[in-house]
This record gives structure tokens, C-alpha cells and sequence, in this order.
């Protein structure tokens, strides 16, 4: 049966005596979680375990701690672990175009920098040193004067040979010839040649023919001489670089034994250097032929033997944590940067720039997963990532150029990273179902619940919370009072006198507010009255939507009746949320019945401002009134129902019962009073359902009313929703002095009886009602409109039948 709630139920008070302490000044402060068991385990859980595809989604509704419980306990376990290495990328001596990733103990990347920088500048100042030496000009001189004394040997053995059978070498543009010559010594010309006669012709020609081989000969001996004489010159410049050079690279590859791939680069770095000796030597800067033609001398780079270091972990005490806050695929991946030269866009390795990956790697990354999917490419190329345990700097947009460019393609950097993705339970679901790869990279789900138990220690816990607010932004303190209160709300955050919200970030800007004003106040304490003050001014702030809906429901521009009765019409009550705050607003609803068959028809339905469960429960009051009055014979009725003055959609099914109410009063006839408000689901059995929002909906009403002056007015909760009441002091307030009044009932038929002031009436043993009750009017008028339909039925046949009596005596005629 129907109960009259009290005010103790209406309202959980938090007993001052369950604490300890006088101010939040004389306990500590709170370190960890609260009332998050199962998140916490679960991290912990997919934290510990290092398997392929154990990466994270923690979700949550916003404000539940999410990411302080995750900063904290990743920077405890992080501090913990070991220290990743650094990575560099170096010069390929090889492949200019796919540079090298090099890994190196945390630290020692800046000084292997250091070290290739120290190298570079050693060996600018000793390579040129080395070929400035007495010794190097000594040995060079003489290779060279060998050469020369070779040549002029040979050269010298020809002309004599030469000269004695009347010849000489001279210089052509072709290059050296033997030419006839006369007794004085000059070469004979074509005339004095023709004038030879036939014989002595041609034994100059023959004579010629043969000491032109010779000098070929000659000249091919000193061209591969002149070629020996460069080999041993590039070879006595090598063994002198290399006496510069070779104990600096030494010492370096010694330093660095342990790491195979880097003494590898060293041995690389030698033979390039040694290979281009030229780019260290000092080369005199030549006089322009004019002195307004001087151009700027080009200053030779050294940049290939530079090391770019794009992580140096020599600052982090354990494995690292990154925080992505804006995952581009930049940010994420590292890019290649470009500089502008005389219109050209060029780049070289020691412009590759590091992502958050890889400052992550061998550590942590969190990223929040609706900024991840709302970055192109940022995605697909993490779970690429993690697939392959490889970071790949690249350029994604060079698939969509016109023109292909040529770009770096640094080598890969292995990856071991935990991914730990934050975000709302929708997001989580959306990818889990849609996303076949993601199931098999994400599988461990860490959920924050937004409500605990409220029990002693939890309730404990709530007061080291503000304790730890207070002492973290010195605020003042908070006594016993204040602490109560805060405790109260967090039980109406949760909709649930036995549940405290773990929404902290709410908790937190009341204790803020709480604070602002008890100083404004000139208190030393924050104390429960500055609490209320807090929430009420909360309240006050974003409230003015329902304010102004409030007064036209006052102006009767918006119609609520909230004094006498009236048929076929109940006051129902909805919630309107609007994102940073939700109210309850009464809504008339209304029911007209008449003869017909067409059923209950959904006005909202039809206009399609009806959602699918509030279409579900008209079909459920359908349902319910076939199986209450059609147990013996078939029932017809046509009726409409309507939310009046409904400007936008309608969806749930929390108007049910009402929705019933004033259909049942309008096929009856029987009044409902307008002074009470009904909420509640139901069943097709007629059990009455909770429903949500049941302190704003009842609130709403209530505000109302008082404006109008209370006169015992109510309303009627499905009793399932008691235990959800946190209601403001005044509505407490005025149930205690039997102004308002509050109903919960389990059955339908309770809640009429409250409206009609009629006893609802049970089905008796022969199919019928008793008369004086609610039913047996619904059952009887009912039985009138099936009636009427008869008749109606009957008269039409007849009319049929007249007509074909008439219509064959005709025929026959």
C-alpha cells in the first residue's frame, strides 16, 4: 500500500559524532584513490603485465580522478623501473637517405655528441697541421721530383734520337708531334716537304712515323707514371691524415666498444674523412680578377659527422612519463624539419626531430583517446606502431602530393612503450565493437566508477580529502559541520542515501567555493551554513532557465494546475538537463477518450516528437488495460494522450503511471486532484519502476506549489526510489510541518486511490468490480462503448441488408 514518507526518509544526514577531529587542521592528508578498487586493481594489473597487446583504456565520467590516479601511480612505479637509453641518428655513409638510429646508455648520447664535435674540431686544426709538416713536404717533393726527373729522362733520350735523324718535338694543339727539321734547326714547311724528291719523301715520312710511335710510347709512360705519382701522393696524404686522425677515432671506438653499430659509424667516420681530406685542408683564397667580383667564400659543412640526439634520458630518475596532451602525428611520430635556401626546401638528418613516442619509449604514454581519433593518421599509425614495436619518422602527406620529393626515411627505432589511452565509456565501446585491431592492442579496461558505498570509512576518507584540498591550496579549515555537508552532497551527486559520488573534481570546487565564502563571511572555519551557501549560489548562477520556466508556469503561460481536480488530467513530471544543470518541470498531461476502435493513440507519437520508450510505454498501458478489463470479453475504446504545451521531443518511460492515471480518469469520469504530481514507471502487471532525477522532479513541483503557497500539496515516487532521495531542507522542512507531502507506492492501483480519494477495487470471482471503486466506473464505461459499437454494427447491417433486398426485388422486376 501506499506509504506516507517521513522526513528522516526523505533526507540522510551525516552524524557529526562519526568523526574524529574538530577542523580538518588535525588530520593529515589523504594519499591515493578513493573508492576505486576495481580501476585500481586493474591498472595495476595492466601495468604489470609487459605481453603484446596489454595496452590500456581507462574510462570514466569526467571528473572521477582518472588522471591524478594515473599520474600518481605511474611516477611511482616509473621511478622504479630502469632508465631507457638514449637514441641518435647519424650520418649513413652508405645510404645518405635513410640515416642510422643509434641506442646508447641514458647520458651518454650528449657526450657522444660532445665527443664527435670535440673530433671534428681536433681534426680541422691537425689535418691541415699534417700537411703543412717539413716531413709531408719532404716526402711530397720527392715523389715529385722523381716523377719529374723520369720524365724528363725519357723525353730527353727521344729529342737526342730525334735531332740525329733530323728531327724534332714540338707542341700542337693535339698534343706533341715529331716534325722534320732543316740543318739550322727549324721545322722543313709543306713547300720545302713537296720539294724533296719521291725517295727522300718517304724516307722522312717512314723516319717520322717511327719516332712518332716512340714518343707515343713516351707519353704513355709518363701518363702512367703521373697516375702513380697521384696514387702515391693519395697515398702518402692518407698515411698522413691517418697518423692525424687515426688515435682520436681509436680512442673513440675504445671509449665506445661496448656498442658494435656505433664503432661501426667510427670506422665509417674514418674513411669518409680520409676520403675527403680536401673539405679539412686550407685553401688560399684566390684574388678575383676585379675587386668588386669577390664572392662570399662557401664555407665547407662538417654537418654529416655531427650526432643528432632525439632523447637524452640523462635527467630521469626511472622509466619515463609522457602526457600527450595534443597527439598530432608530429607530436606522436617526430617529424623532418625543411630550411628555405634560394627558394629550395632542403633538409639533412640532424633536422629529425623526436615525438612523444619516442621520449616515451621504454616508459609510459598517456593520451587522451577523443583527441588521438580526432587527429588524421594519428591513430591508424599508433596501432601501426604497436603492431610492429617500431617508430617510423615518415611523411604521411606523401601520398597525396602531386609530385613526388625526395625525403629522409630515417631508419626505425624499436618501440616498447605502454600505451594508456583516457575517455569516456562511450568511446571505449564505439572502438571495441567497430575496430576489429583494437580488442587485440587494448585489452585491458580500467573503469572508474562514479559512486562507492557510503560507510564509515569511506565517509573518513571524504574528510582526509578535504583535509588534503584545504592543506594543498590553503584554504581554511573545516569543521566537523562543513565536512558533513560536503559528505551530504556527495550522496546527492550519487543519487543514493546509502552512495558517495567519486566525482572529486566536483567535491573539490565545493570545497573551494565553501571556502570563498566563509571568508567573504569573516569565518576562521568553514562551517555547514557555508557550504549551503556554496551550493546554493551554484545553484543561483546557472539556474535562470529554470527560473524563467517557473514564471510562466506562474503567468498560466505555461498551464499548471496545482489546486482542485479535474478529469482526464494529471500533472507529470520530467527533467530538463542541460548539460551544467538539470531541474524538474511539472507538465500537464492529458487524456480524452470516445467511442471507436482505434485504440490508445500517442499524440506525440503520431506528430513524431515521441522517442522509442516513451512509445514503448503507451504500448505498455495498452497492454495493461487489455489484460485488467478484456479477461472475458474483447474491449474497444479509441483515446489519445498527450504531453500539452510539449514544444520538443519526449523520451523515457518514467510518465507512465501517469500517463494511466489520467487515461483511467477519463474513460471513468472520476476527477484526479491537481495538487499532487506523480513520477513512475511500470510493468505491464501494474508494479510501479524507479526512475531517475527523482530529487529534481520532486523539487520542481514543490517550488512551485510554495511560490503559490503550500496547501497539501505532494507527490507521488515509485517506492524503489526512496532510497534516492537527498532532498533540499526546505522540502524536508515542509513535510515536517505537513505542508508537502510525499507517496511512494509498489502498485499501480495505490497511486489512483491518492488522486481519486476512491478505492481502486479488486476483480472479484465473477469477472467484476465492486461498485464505489475506480474500476468498476472504467468497467463499466467500458462495456458502454462496446455496447454503442454493437449497436452501431447492428444498424449498419441492417441498413446493408435493406439495400440488397431492395437492390434484388429490383433485379427481379
Amino acid at each position: 500500500m501506499a506509504v506516507k514518507l517521513k522526513p528522516e526518509d526523505l533526507y540522510r544526514c551525516c552524524d557529526l559524532n562519526a568523526f574524529r577531529f574538530n577542523t580538518t587542521d588535525d588530520i593529515g592528508k589523504f594519499e591515493g584513490t578513493i573508492g576505486q578498487e576495481r580501476a585500481l586493481r586493474s591498472l595495476d594489473f595492466g601495468l604489470g603485465l609487459t605481453s603484446k597487446g596489454f595496452n590500456i583504456y581507462v574510462l570514466g565520467e569526467s571528473g572521477t580522478g582518472k588522471m591524478r590516479t594515473i599520474r600518481t601511480l605511474l611516477n611511482e612505479r616509473a621511478s622504479k623501473e630502469k632508465i631507457p637509453n638514449d637514441w641518435c641518428y647519424v650520418y649513413n655513409f652508405k645510404d645518405p637517405d635513410n640515416p642510422m638510429s643509434i641506442s646508447i646508455e641514458p647520458g651518454k648520447g650528449v657526450v657522444f655528441q660532445k665527443d664527435m664535435d670535440a673530433l671534428i674540431k681536433a681534426l680541422r686544426v691537425e689535418i691541415p697541421k699534417a700537411f703543412e709538416s717539413k716531413e709531408y713536404e719532404k716526402q711530397r717533393s720527392k715523389i715529385v721530383e722523381e716523377f719529374q726527373q723520369k720524365q724528363k729522362t725519357l723525353f730527353t733520350s727521344l729529342e737526342e734520337d730525334a735531332m740525329a735523324k733530323g728531327f724534332a718535338i714540338r707542341k700542337a694543339v693535339t698534343g706533341l708531334l715529331i716534325v722534320p727539321i732543316k740543318k739550322s734547326g727549324e721545322p722543313l714547311t709543306e713547300e720545302e716537304f713537296a720539294a724533296l724528291d719521291e725517295k727522300t719523301r718517304k724516307k722522312v715520312e717512314e723516319m717520322g712515323r717511327i719516332l712518332q710511335e716512340k714518343l707515343d710510347d713516351v707519353v704513355r709512360a709518363v701518363r702512367e707514371a703521373e697516375k702513380l705519382v697521384k696514387e702515391m701522393l693519395a697515398r702518402l696524404e692518407r698515411e698522413i691524415a691517418l697518423a692525424a686522425v687515426g688515435h682520436f677515432i681509436e680512442e673513440l671506438k675504445e671509449k665506445y666498444k661496448e656498442y658494435e653499430k656505433l664503432v661501426a659509424y667510427l670506422e665509417a667516420v674514418k674513411e669518409d674523412i680520409l676520403s675527403n681530406l680536401d673539405d679539412f685542408k686550407t685553401v688560399e683564397e684566390q684574388a678575383p680578377p676585379l675587386p668588386f667580383m669577390r664572392m662570399p667564400k662557401p664555407e665547407t659543412s662538417f654537418v654529416r659527422y655531427t650526432v643528432n640526439v632525439i632523447v637524452n634520458n640523462a635527467e630521469c630518475k626511472g622509466a619515463p612519463v609522457v602526457f600527450e596532451s595534443n597527439p598530432t602525428y608530429p607530436n606522436l611520430f617526430g617529424r623532418i624539419e625543411y630550411k628555405v635556401q634560394y627558394g629550395m626546401a632542403l633538409t639533412d638528418f640532424s633536422m629529425i626531430k623526436a615525438g612523444s613516442l619516442h621520449r616515451a619509449n621504454g616508459g609510459y604514454i598517456v593520451i587522451n583517446a577523443l583527441d588521438l581519433l580526432r587527429n588524421i593518421f594519428s591513430y591508424d599509425a599508433l596501432k601501426r606502431s604497436i603492431k610492429n614495436k617500431e617508430i617510423k619518422i615518415e611523411d604521411v602527406w606523401e601520398q597525396y602530393k602531386l609530385m613526388s620529393t625526395t625525403t629522409l626515411k630515417p631508419q626505425p627505432i624499436p618501440l616498447d612503450v605502454k600505451v594508456i589511452l583516457v575517455g569516456n565509456p562511450y568511446i571505449y565501446y564505439l572502438l571495441y565493437n567497430l575496430d576489429e585491431e583494437y580488442k587485440e592492442l587494448f585489452k585491458v579496461k580500467v573503469d572508474f566508477d562514479s559512486r562507492m558505498p557510503r560507510t564509515p570509512e569511506t565517509i573518513e576518507k571524504y574528510a582526509f580529502f578535504v583535509a588534503s584540498c584545504q592543506k594543498e591550496e590553503n584554504l581554511l579549515p573545516f569543521d566537523r559541520g562543513g565536512v558533513a555537508k560536503i559528505v551530504e552532497y556527495g550522496s546527492r551527486l550519487a543519487e543514493h542515501q546509502d552512495k558517495l559520488s567519486t566525482k572529486f573534481s566536483y567535491i573539490a570546487d565545493l570545497i573551494r567555493e565553501a571556502h570563498y565564502w566563509a571568508k567573504n563571511a569573516g569565518s576562521d572555519l568553514v562551517k555547514s551554513e557555508h557550504v549551503t551557501k556554496a551550493i546554493d549560489e551554484k545553484t543561483f548562477r546557472v539556474n535562470r532557465i529554470e527560473e524563467r520556466t517557473r514564471e510562466m508556469m506562474l503567468e498560466d503561460t505555461l498551464i499548471v494546475e496545482t489546486a482542485g481536480e479535474k478529469v482526464g488530467q494529471v500533472n507529470g513530471l520530467a527533467v530538463l538537463d542541460l548539460g551544467d544543470y538539470s531541474f524538474g518541470k511539472p507538465s500537464r498531461i492529458t487524456a480524452k477518450t470516445y467511442t471507436g476502435k482505434a485504440g490508445v493513440v500517442n499524440i506525440e507519437r503520431e506528430t513524431k516528437m515521441s522517442g522509442k520508450i516513451h512509445e514503448k510505454a503507451i504500448m505498455i498501458i495498452s497492454s495493461y488495460l487489455g489484460s485488467k478489463y478484456a479477461t472475458k470479453k474483447p474491449i474497444s475504446l479509441s483515446a489519445s494522450i498527450t504531453f500539452e504545451q510539449l514544444y520538443e521531443m519526449v523520451e523515457g518511460d518514467s510518465a507512465t503511471c501517469a500517463e494511466l492515471y489520467a487515461l483511467l480518469s477519463s474513460i471513468s469520469g472520476v476527477p484526479l486532484k491537481q495538487n499532487i504530481a506523480v513520477t513512475g514507471s511500470m510493468d505491464q502487471n501494474g508494479d510501479v519502476q524507479p526512475i531517475g532525477g527523482v530529487n529534481e522532479k520532486i523539487e520542481g513541483f514543490f517550488d512551485l506549489c510554495r511560490i503559490r503557497g503550500l496547501d497539501g500539496h505532494g507527490v507521488i515516487i515509485p517506492k524503489r526510489n526512496v532510497k534516492n532521495l537527498m532532498l533540499r531542507q526546505e522540502v524536508v522542512d515542509a513535510v515536517k510541518e505537513g505542508k508537502f507531502f510525499i507517496y511512494s507506492i509498489e502498485k499501480m492501483e495505490e497511486g489512483l486511490e491518492i488522486l481519486t480519494g476512491m478505492p481502486a477495487g479488486e476483480l472479484m470471482e465473477d469477472g467484476t468490480y465492486p461498485e464505489g471503486t475506480v474500476n468498476y466506473l472504467v468497467m463499466k464505461r467500458l462495456e458502454e462503448i462496446s455496447e454503442a459499437l454493437e449497436k452501431k454494427k447492428e444498424k449498419e447491417e441492417e441498413k446493408e441488408e435493406k439495400k440488397k433486398e431492395k437492390e434484388n426485388s429490383s433485379n427481379n422486376k
